[in-house]
């Protein structure tokens, strides 16, 4: 089965009234917000989305995404492959001072001025918050080695050195 381009907005209601199901994806192109936080957004990103009303009437967008984007690694400094995937259930709301009064289950997301929730906008934010603080290959792959890594020891010659900062403990003193 071939996927199918992803619609840039739904209406959550309407959709979720049908119980609508969504499975494409997003082109590279798109992906410029994402892009501008990575080295290369590599591939397209594969979305599968699920809209239904829930036990308590709430209008609910669960789904998962997955892309292939490039990072460089804070260890060697080269460039690898990594695929971010995301799993998320978000309800919309018109105004983020409804956020308080949903579930801790869901996220909101806040429908635009037309009462629609803009799809591309949602999917790269969780790709955004989903990218590593320190990206990093696997230790394995990685160029620097273990023996080239220092942890918690000065070398000698730095440790005999005096403390620049000793002048203020004796201004402190005074």
């Amino acid at each position: 089965m071939q996927k199918a381009k992803l619609p840039l907005t739904i209406d959550p209601y309407k959709d979720a009234q049908r119980r609508m199901d969504y499975e494409g994806f997003i082109p590279v192109s798109q992906l410029s917000r994402l892009g501008e936080f990575v080295g290369n957004v590599q591939t397209d990103a594969q979305v599968t989305l699920s809209l239904s009303v829930d036990p308590q009437r709430l209008t609910v967008i669960k789904g998962t995404a997955e892309v292939d984007v490039e990072l460089g690694c804070q260890r060697c400094g080269n460039a690898f492959t990594q695929t971010l995937g995301v799993e998320f259930c978000f309800s919309p709301v018109s105004n983020m001072d409804q956020a308080d009064s949903l579930p801790e289950i869901y996220e909101p997301v806040e429908l635009n001025e037309f009462g629609q929730v803009d799809l591309l906008a949602m999917i790269e934010d969780e790709f955004i918050l989903s990218l590593p603080l320190v990206p990093m290959h696997e230790s394995e792959h990685c160029e620097v080695s273990v023996e080239e890594q220092v942890f918690g020891e000065l070398p000698a010659e730095l440790a005999s050195k005096p403390n620049p900062f000793a002048v203020l403990a004796n201004l402190k003193k005074n």
